[in-house]
């Protein structure tokens, strides 16, 4: 797990259940973590009100895999943005972690610096990622985040 900004932590899958009731953990992976608190065995029926996150107290659980061809939706962000800002307002601490913390976990942090701080810049993906990467340096966006984040950027950043 690491620091990036105050009260926010990136990490992989090893960190997935920090000790502490002042920590809020977003699970950005399909596997194991969202699965297990939905309870599918191979994929939810799209018809289920879990489908795309689930929030359990100090839990987000988001159906986020990153196959080359991008599969997000917009509400998985906005779900994510609404649980992370919560958390961050309270200054109690917010990790977010995917499988192997180099890609979905802390392409949403930069989200979330670029959208609540003036630590990464707005302008566009490729100059925020540069600034997040001197923040991160294990960031390494899979072609399916960073080819989301580059095409639907502004409307991203747009995202209350």
């Amino acid at each position: 797990m690491q620091k990036v900004h105050p009260g926010l932590h990136v990490g992989d899958e090893s960190d997935c259940s920090p000790t502490g009731r002042d920590w809020a953990v977003v699970h950005a992976c399909k596997f194991p973590c969202h699965r297990n608190a939905v309870g599918y065995r191979k994929s939810p029926r799209k018809s289920n009100p879990h489908y795309l996150s689930k929030e359990d107290g100090n839990d987000l659980y988001l159906n986020m895999i990153d196959p080359e061809q991008p599969l997000f939706q917009r509400e998985m962000f906005e779900d994510f943005f609404s649980f992370a800002k919560r958390w961050l307002e309270n200054e109690d601490r917010l990790l977010i972690h995917c499988n192997q913390g180099r890609s979905r976990s802390p392409s949403l942090a930069l989200l979330l610096l670029a959208t609540h701080t003036d630590e990464v810049p707005t302008g566009s993906f490729v100059e925020a990622r540069g600034v997040f990467k001197e923040l991160y340096p294990k960031y390494q966006p899979s072609r399916g985040i960073q080819s989301y984040l580059q095409n639907n950027w502004d409307d991203l950043l747009d995202i209350p």
